[in-house]
């Protein structure tokens, strides 16, 4: 018995979500670890510690959302408008439409008369979604939605935020930065590794190339604190 069905498993249906969990979570594990050991190295106390990770937490997944949202925001403006402009041109000038979308199908390697008749079976069924894929790009699975990113970018960033708070609130005070540098790093590594298993790429490669920016982040992080020296209350 044969199936019909297309079995291949693809990717890109999660570049959306995908981007903005990795990008959130990434940046809560390096921005708060980093601040957190650039005020341990200054000489703060483990409750200052505490509360200046908290204080990361808030804001930093409040500027993620916000920040997400209106960057995704911006795009979907572009895309309603670009859709606007070509519904008016279909509109207007549907012959020169056609011909645009068959130009489109021989580029790609389509004999002119077969182009034609793909452009016209498209433009008959939809011609504002034909000429919205394949002439501006736009298409449901890489459509932008502002709220899903922003949600995932704050959910992300505060589950990444978690790791340097649990490492402070689990660390001895003498041992409170090596700990929290070391967790720091493993999150990170774990991070890339979970992120290429999902986009299909190398574990190795994504857990290293996020380390490797972290470990950079945090000691310039440490040598800003280090310049300052603060007597723990």
């Amino acid at each position: 018995m044969h199936h019909s069905h297309h079995t291949e498993q693809h990717y890109i249906q999660r570049a959306g979500w995908l981007r903005a969990a990795v990008l959130g979570a990434n940046d809560g594990i390096i921005s708060v670890t980093s601040l957190v050991m650039g005020m341990a190295a200054s000489g703060a106390s483990s409750h200052t510690l505490l509360i200046t990770c908290i204080a990361g937490l808030i804001s930093g997944a409040s500027s993620m959302a916000a920040g997400e949202y209106i960057s995704v925001k911006s795009q979907v403006d572009i895309e309603e408008t670009d859709l606007k402009i070509e519904a008016q041109e279909l509109e207007k000038n549907p012959n020169t439409e056609l011909n645009e979308l068959t130009h489109i199908y021989i580029q790609r390697g389509l004999t002119p008369e077969l182009a034609k008749e793909v452009a016209v079976q498209l433009t008959n069924n939809n011609a504002l979604e034909a000429h919205a894929r394949d002439e501006i790009g736009i298409n449901e699975m890489t459509a932008a939605k502002p709220i899903q990113a922003a949600g995932s970018s704050a959910l992300s960033f505060s589950i990444g935020a978690l790791c340097p708070m649990i490492s402070i609130l689990i660390s001895p005070e003498q041992y409170l930065e090596t700990i929290v540098a070391i967790i720091g790093v493993l999150s990170l590594g774990i991070l890339g590794a979970i992120s290429s298993y999902y986009a299909g790429t190398s574990l190795f490669k994504g857990s290293f190339r996020v380390m490797i920016w972290g470990i950079i982040a945090m000691a310039f992080s440490s040598w800003i604190g280090s310049l300052f020296h603060v007597s723990p209350i």
